[in-house]
């Protein structure tokens, strides 16, 4: 079996178990009463249920066990250190999150929540251990510094995800485009040989991404789960750890060019440190915009508002699944400007397609909106147009009448009114009244029922 089938069964595995646990983990969620209401800063208008995460963990725990029993991936398992690892910060992390969803946990205590998992992955091998700076070379990292970065860059990545996850959907498609991009990446790494063997990063990476395929059907809009803080949390801990076992270290072989020239190419040395910035620049951009603006505001960094930019979108007049879509796309746009240059050997030509896409995804973002109103405005007149009776058409045989003249109330159908005797008109003309008929109705009028000037009368 090659590698690549391994990977294949390993990502199915995972999104089957994800999709099939996501509803379990709903309806107890549901008899426990684990449910986030809407409030002024979310968006949601029903009652949800979270742990999401949960069955995010449980596809995650079924991806790594069959990885395990794969042949073609014993590589990675040929130390225990590093799996196990992982598997304990993922549950410590989820645990952090899930606490937060079932009782709210202060700021300070989440992010020592979250110190403590990447203390774990730290300790058990997955960490920066070299820093590549361009044209500076290769960096081996000291002790306290490696774990520094570390703890700094899962800090980083996990609040990048909790933060987007403002919409229905839109957190686990993010995440499973990063991941799948990622997981590109890397097997070309292994293919030029520039990781080591059993480098535990493709693994985790097609693992995230099977969680969030399975996890994407119960959580599009209208979502019926939400993945919570647990979830949020662990698949920024997953991503964090991934890009830390490529982006800290490459095979010795290959820092020192001058033994072994592994790929040919600056990109592959280089590019482990700007690739997750690229794949994930949506939620990091959105996290660098909340922490200036909250340090603008003179607000906590982690106090909630309705200024991110998915809640942009929606106020600039994006729908919800718009919205999501959006965002989805930009990310899949900086994907492909990562996977060029792997694939296409950095050619020119090859980035106008993205180019291009880019450009008419920003026209779309902006003008479409104006579109719509414009056209919603033109539907709305018409139908404030049908609304109004049109007036029956009117014979009328004045000549040169001036505007406001007063009408006769009896006469004939054309509206002559000059006299009773002229009321000979066609069939829609008034019944003709004669002289008697007149008087008595004058006869039966009392004096209180004429008009008369009241001054004395309280208005």
């Amino acid at each position: 079996m090659s590698t690549r089938v391994a990977y294949g069964i390993v990502l199915v595995v995972t999104a089957l178990v994800t999709v099939v646990a996501t509803p379990i983990l709903r309806r107890l969620a549901l008899r426990a009463g684990v449910i986030v209401a809407p409030d002024e800063r979310r968006v949601h208008e029903r009652p949800t249920p979270l742990l999401g995460g949960a069955a995010m963990l449980l596809g995650f725990l079924a991806g790594m066990l069959v990885a395990w029993r794969l042949d073609a991936l014993s590589s990675i398992f040929t130390t225990w250190l590093e799996p196990v690892g992982v598997l304990v910060a993922a549950v410590a992390m989820l645990a952090v999150g899930t606490l937060d969803d079932v009782r709210e946990v202060s700021a300070p205590a989440k992010v020592a929540g979250i110190v403590l998992c990447a203390s774990v992955l730290f300790f058990a091998g997955v960490n920066m251990i070299l820093f590549r700076v361009p044209r500076v070379g290769t960096v081996l990292l000291p002790t306290d510094l490696s774990f520094l970065i570390s703890v700094l860059w899962v800090l980083g990545m996990t609040n990048a995800i909790n933060l987007i996850d403002g919409l229905d959907g839109l957190a686990a498609g993010i995440v499973a485009i990063a991941a799948g991009t990622f997981f590109l990446y890397t097997m070309q790494l292994n293919a030029e040989g520039v990781l080591q063997a059993g480098n535990i990063a493709p693994l985790i990476a097609v693992i995230v991404l099977g969680m969030c395929v399975g996890f994407l059907p119960w959580n599009f809009h209208p979502a019926r789960i939400f993945m919570g803080d647990g979830g949020a949390l662990l698949l920024g801990l997953l991503m964090a750890a991934s890009t830390m076992a490529v982006g800290g270290r490459v095979d010795q072989q290959c820092v020192d060019t001058s033994t072994v020239q592994c790929s040919g190419q600056t990109y592959f040395f280089y590019a482990p440190l700007f690739i997750p910035l690229f794949i994930l620049g949506v939620p990091i951009f959105d996290t660098v915009l909340a922490i200036v603006r909250r340090a603008t505001k003179r607000t906590g960094v982690a106090s909630a508002d309705k200024e991110h930019i998915h809640h942009r979108l929606m106020r600039l007049g994006h729908g919800h699944r718009r919205s999501v879509l959006i965002l989805w796309a930009w990310t899949a746009l900086l994907s492909a400007l990562v996977l060029i240059p792997i694939y296409f050997n950095g050619k020119g030509n090859s980035f106008v397609p993205v180019g291009v896409g880019a450009l008419g995804l920003a026209l779309y973002t902006v003008l479409h909106p104006g579109v719509r109103s414009t056209r919603a405005e033109r539907r709305a007149h018409g139908a404030a147009v049908d609304l109004v009776p049109a007036e029956p058409p009117v014979a009328d045989d004045r000549i040169d009448e001036p505007v406001g003249a007063p009408r006769a109330t009896a006469g004939n159908g054309n509206g002559n009114g000059h006299s009773h005797s002229h009321s000979q008109g066609n069939g829609n003309s008034a019944p003709r009244v004669t002289p008697e008929q007149a008087l008595a109705a004058l006869d039966q009028l009392t004096p209180t029922s004429r008009p008369t000037s009241a001054p004395d009368e309280p208005r």
